[in-house]
């Protein structure tokens, strides 16, 4: 099992989230391939919409990788992205800064943004732990289930 991070702007993963759906790079395959069924994915938004200059620096989806299939979906005529189907859960959307000093996928503390620059990571098991244990209670549930 592995675990990622994915950047995307709120308003694109609450269409994510109710579709049960992630894209990755502007609808690149290659990211999306690198990952399996059941690992688990989190996304960041450094945005509150992806044209839009408000800022969030948030976490604000996490889910599990629903199977290994990797297809298409038209969204215009000249926009066919890539997706995988991703069961995700109700969760508290969480800040990043107060975490960035125990997240080691940041090594310099002062440019946190810097490994988001890519908009696709890989995460180790600690750097998962501690960001889902602030985004999922106890009762958190499957918003989905593909």
């Amino acid at each position: 099992m592995k675990y990622w991070i994915t950047v995307v702007s709120k308003d694109h993963i609450s269409r994510g989230i109710a579709g049960g759906f992630m894209q990755a790079n502007h609808g690149k395959p290659a990211p999306l391939r690198r990952m399996a069924a059941g690992d688990w994915v989190i996304i960041y938004s450094p945005k509150q919409s992806m044209n839009g200059t408000e800022p969030l620096q948030a976490f604000t989806a996490i889910g599990q990788l629903a199977d290994d299939e990797v297809y298409q979906h038209k969204m215009s005529e000249d926009f066919i992205p890539y997706r995988r189907n991703v069961n995700y859960y109700k969760c508290i959307q969480t800040p990043i800064l107060p975490l960035v000093n125990e997240l080691d996928f940041i090594p310099n503390k002062k440019s946190w943004g810097y490994p988001f620059r890519f908009g696709f990571l890989e995460i180790n098991v600690h750097d998962f732990g501690l960001i889902k244990t602030h985004m999922l209670t106890d009762e958190s549930i499957p918003v989905n289930n593909k």
